[in-house]
């Protein structure tokens, strides 16, 4: 896929979350986000993270989280948080939005899939909509779906996955799992917030694992 394109959905979502981020109160800043453990604060400080990340600052981050990505994540954003307000955290998104540069080791697409989706780690649990562009959504839909790191291959073994709202089918299975791009997108990084929009054998089977899960 193009990288130019890729950029320019990117940039036009980080846009729309810093535009969104500003329409908050600051009430809504301290509300838990779909992120277990994360504040709207926090998701936004992890939104401006990517694109000032060193390759130094990354391996000090990760010995200091003694090798948990997920601690490591979670550790800088609630630093960054405390660093900064809402509005500089805005600002940053934006001065960044265009930005090429992203955290060593990501893929291209990974910045575009971060800010889809923590744009509704941050909405849906303030009963916002936000609703996801098809396009953009779908090419981060079919990466997160080959990438090893969030675990969509083992999450969707055996299902056939069918949007709703664009010509786009994936897998293969007995358990079909229908829906709109963007909720599967949520589904397929891990989020149950997804599953309310869906329907199929395979919806009933994720809602089940989702459950066990403590999710």
């Amino acid at each position: 896929m193009d990288r130019d394109r890729i950029l320019d959905w990117t940039t036009q979502q980080r846009l729309h979350l810093a535009d969104f981020l500003e329409s908050l109160p600051e009430s809504e800043w301290q509300a838990r986000s779909l992120c277990p453990e994360w504040t709207v604060y926090e998701v936004a400080a992890h939104m401006t993270i990517s694109t000032r990340m060193t390759f130094g600052g990354l391996a000090k981050a990760a010995i200091r989280a003694r090798g948990s990505f997920d601690r490591m994540e979670a550790t800088l954003a609630i630093e960054r948080a405390a660093r900064f307000s809402p509005a500089e955290l805005i600002a940053q998104v934006r001065e960044h939005a265009g930005s090429a540069k992203r955290t060593p080791g990501s893929g291209l697409l990974d910045p575009l899939t971060d800010a889809l989706v923590h744009t509704q780690d941050i909405a849906r649990p303030l009963g916002r909509v936000r609703v996801l562009p098809v396009e953009p959504t779908v090419a981060a839909l079919e990466h997160v779906l080959k990438s090893a790191f969030y675990g969509a291959r083992k999450r969707f073994r055996g299902m056939r996955l069918v949007a709703t709202d664009a010509e786009w089918t994936s897998g293969e299975g007995p358990d079909e799992v229908r829906g709109p791009v963007g909720e599967l997108l949520l589904l397929a990084t891990g989020r149950a917030a997804g599953l309310a929009g869906l329907s199929g054998a395979g919806a009933r089977r994720l809602a089940s694992a989702f459950a066990e899960a403590g999710k």
